[in-house]
């Protein structure tokens, strides 16, 4: 009888809390952005949630492809492809209002599933060498759940290695002034940056032609330290992402999925499709420190490291105004030290990429900030994310996780 009695409370605790879980389903993928009510390609603390969700719900985010189009071969082409700007990059499904989640909080964000649509493009125009590959050039591809061809391009079939580019969560009202005003300078300093830019914004309301921050609202072209634009490969099914939660709610969106990229993006295009993620999430109160980027985890069997499981962190080309990085002292420039942010310098991104790690190593493990260098030295992989989200280029310090042993 007891048993029994025990038996029956376990069923109805599982029950009660398959029923405590939702399916919570964001955007559209057979709508463009402008279309469809949650999606929004552009960053403004204003931007109103789509949705909401708790930390024990399962959320799909419908995502259209980077540069929104229709990409069924018999679709004609869309009127809102092209221009300097590149308006309708990227939709994100989102954002989303995640219940409990307070501003200073670490949003853990798992990668559950990730479901590719029919077809997907990749176009070499712009990118890492487009000063030394100058000609364009369009592959579409066919796909299914294990692999992409193409007879643009016969001879060839990629595996399935599918991954959001971009996780992130909305910027902080003092975050967004101070990335809109370091961009700022960058431009003047005669760099590369997409400022805010009007059209095919969305939301339209916000963002777009006549919209309360058409000005404002942020490009989604590089990463910044709230997530955004990352495109790195590893962040696939099973992969843990940590974002800094700077609004109530957080703001949580996905979008930019690849069915396969290689290390860096370098053309500027991987595999670009439409798809749905899965994701799973849960609100950290003393999560890890995110100072100069998002940190991930997961399984090791996305690296070829000698560990079963890894931790990383990332680091983007950000520095202390006055600060003039070591590498770059020599060229006694006056621009450096009024500059936040240094365009596409991968030593500065590695650097920062770095410092998170022997942060994290100190703070997590207790070894002083020489020990976690040392060990740094010794195990820790310095690997690309992208080179071509400018001004932000991507650097991760990757960390295999069974070097360390039990006392």
């Amino acid at each position: 009888m007891k048993k029994l009695l025990i038996l029956f409370l376990l069923i109805s605790l599982n029950q009660f809390y398959i029923q405590a879980q939702d399916i919570i389903i964001v955007g559209d993928n057979a709508l463009n952005c402008l279309e469809d009510p949650n999606c929004i390609n552009r960053l403004h603390p204003a931007i109103p949630m789509t949705s909401v969700a708790k930390p024990v719900d399962t959320i799909y985010f419908n995502s259209r492809n980077c540069d929104d189009l229709d990409l069924n071969p018999d679709a004609p082409k869309d009127p809102r492809l092209g221009g300097p700007e590149w308006g309708t990059v990227h939709p994100m499904a989102g954002p989303v209002y995640i219940e409990g989640a307070e501003t200073g909080d670490v949003l853990k964000v798992t990668i559950q599933k990730i479901i590719p649509g029919d077809w997907a493009f990749t176009l070499t125009e712009g990118g890492f060498l487009s000063d030394e590959v100058g000609n364009t050039l369009s592959v579409k591809w066919k796909l299914n759940s294990e692999y992409a061809t193409s007879d643009d391009l016969p001879g060839i079939r990629l595996p399935n290695r599918s991954f959001p580019g971009i996780v992130t969560v909305l910027p902080g009202i003092e975050q967004h002034a101070k990335i809109l005003d370091r961009e700022s300078e960058l431009l003047k300093a005669g760099e590369s940056v997409m400022m805010p830019y009007a059209k095919y914004a969305s939301p339209i309301k916000i963002c777009g032609e006549g919209g309360t921050f058409s000005a404002e609202c942020l490009r989604t072209i590089p990463p910044r330290e709230q997530g955004g634009n990352l495109d790195i490969r590893y962040l696939q099914t099973g992969v843990t992402i940590y974002l800094p939660c700077e609004l109530p709610g957080c703001g949580l969106a996905i979008g930019d999925v690849h069915y396969i990229q290689g290390d860096g993006e370098v053309s500027g295009t991987a595999l670009e499709m439409d798809a749905t993620v899965i994701v799973t999430t849960e609100i950290l109160k003393d999560g890890p420190k995110l100072g100069r980027g998002p940190h991930y985890e997961g399984s090791s069997s996305l690296l070829n490291i000698p560990s079963k499981r890894f931790y990383a962190t990332t680091g983007l080309p950000i520095k202390d105004r006055e600060e003039i990085p070591s590498n770059l002292a020599y060229l006694a420039s006056k621009k450096i030290p009024q500059l936040e942010n240094l365009s596409k310098d991968i030593s500065l991104a590695a650097k920062n990429a770095l410092l998170e790690m022997i942060d994290y190593i100190s703070q997590t493990y207790g070894y002083t900030r020489e020990e976690a260098y040392l060990i740094a030295s010794v195990a820790v992989d310095l690997r690309i994310g992208q080179l071509v989200d400018v001004p932000n280029v991507n650097v991760t310090a990757i960390l295999p996780l069974d070097i360390f042993v039990k006392d």
